[in-house]
């Protein structure tokens, strides 16, 4: 990594220096600590058995935060202290789900970086962005960020997936993944962007993207797609996939096939010189031949420093997207497939998309880095695992995305996320010996 400029704003952490710094604590650097910087090796070395006590106590604090938000809130409670997100009187609803209360948001430590939106809502580096709408080249050091945050997203996906059952709550699901993302030092992307209220979307049956996480309990025969990004190392990454829950009726196991069948054709077609425009025409052809519809109303998008950037990349034929792709783009390709028309509305709370007919919709989507021969895809199963590489595809496995029919036994893990994998958390494996450049 290249040395940060001679005018750095960071002192030497080593009590009595004060020198500028600019050599990075590669075990900071790794739980997602900013600021520990120091101006030499000789520093680093002689404060070393001081300094790493930081770490112990970052990561007991974190999973203390953690512990307290992933316990699931009972009935009693969510009814207490929820709240519906929007005014539905009079409202007509377009299908029989109904929104539940949503509790009080939650913030993030400080201590875990946070990007520009945590606290105002405003990204205003995307709309600085927007003005140009240049897509972004990542460098080597930029793209291994991109592949670690990729790491922390499915780590996190599959420990907020894996409690999916009858009589869990989306607000249960919203709290495992908090604590999922804090615990490594991450901070859950959805939170707070534009003033969405909670850190993980949650969109059941009908519901085409953007669902709040709320009180209503997921039911047998649902379909629930998680939306999960998180925000580690300056970076995004953003994915999500669409469960069955139990019984789950034909043509929605159909929805939800064609949906993942048309992202993979198109992770497929996806290489160097491939222009954006034409990945629509790939889903397009996947999708109308099973009568379905791929929703215009939402696209893909690049995803790096920001959340959301250049390129767009709509997911239907005939679309007059700019750019092609190049080594170094890394975005996401995401289509929403409804059973029917491909029209969405939107609940009083201004968020909850759904489809205008009642029909249900299903959604796959993954993170995409462009190689030199095609892409990597940074989300995929299986790239959290120690050791593991991104592949360049993805492949149907229905039993990876079914749940049970029936509630969890009283006191089970399944409830709490209990007993979910960790083997991205931070602090897995041993401290770095030297202070790197910045």
């Amino acid at each position: 990594m290249a040395a940060a400029a001679a005018d750095a704003a960071f002192v030497c952490c080593t009590p009595g220096c004060g020198k500028p710094a600019s050599m990075v604590c590669p075990k900071c650097k790794e739980l997602n600590i900013h600021g520990s910087f120091f101006c030499n090796q000789t520093c680093f070395k002689g404060y070393w058995s001081e300094h790493k006590a930081l770490h112990k106590r970052f990561k007991l604090l974190m999973a203390d935060v953690a512990a307290k938000a992933r316990k699931p809130l009972d009935a009693a409670t969510l009814e207490a202290t929820g709240d519906f997100a929007g005014d539905f009187t009079g409202y007509k609803f377009t299908s029989d789900l109904r929104p539940g209360k949503v509790t009080p948001q939650m913030r993030v430590p400080s201590l875990i970086p946070q990007p520009d939106y945590a606290l105002t809502g405003e990204p205003l580096s995307e709309m600085l962005e927007q003005r140009t709408r240049k897509i972004a080249v990542n460098t080597p050091e930029q793209i291994e960020a991109m592949r670690r945050a990729g790491r922390v997203a499915r780590a996190v996906m599959d420990e907020a997936s894996a409690i999916l059952r009858p009589g869990v709550t989306p607000d249960a699901v919203d709290r495992v993944v908090f604590a999922g993302c804090v615990s490594r030092g991450a901070y859950p992307s959805p939170l707070n962007y534009m003033g969405f209220p909670k850190s993980v979307c949650v969109s059941v049956n009908d519901v085409v993207c953007h669902g709040i996480p709320d009180s209503r309990p997921f039911e047998n025969g649902d379909i629930v797609n998680l939306d999960v990004t998180v925000y580690i190392g300056g970076h995004h990454a953003d994915m999500n996939e669409t469960f069955i829950i139990g019984d789950v009726d034909e043509e929605s196991r159909a929805i939800i096939r064609c949906s993942f069948d048309a992202l993979k054709a198109a992770i497929d077609m996806c290489k160097p010189g491939v222009m954006y425009r034409e990945i629509g025409d790939v889903i397009d052809a996947v999708v109308r031949p099973r009568g379905f519809s791929s929703v215009k109303r939402y696209c893909g998008h690049g995803v790096n420093r920001l959340f959301h950037c250049a390129p767009n990349v709509p997911h239907y034929r005939r679309n007059k997207t700019a750019g092609a792709l190049k080594p170094g783009h890394t975005f996401t390709i995401e289509p929403m497939i409804n059973g029917g028309t491909e029209a969405c509305t939107e609940w009083p709370d201004d968020w909850t998309a759904l489809t205008t007919d009642g029909k249900r919709s299903a959604q796959f989507e993954h993170t995409l880095l462009v190689t030199a021969t095609g892409v990597e895809v940074l989300t995929a199963p299986g790239v959290d695992k120690p050791g593991a590489k991104a592949p360049t595809t993805i492949e149907w496995n229905e039993a990876f995305y079914t749940r049970p029919g029936t509630p969890a036994e009283e006191g089970a893990g399944a409830a709490s996320g209990a007993g979910a994998s960790d083997a991205s958390a931070p602090g897995a494996g041993a401290a770095a010996a030297a202070a790197t450049a910045e």
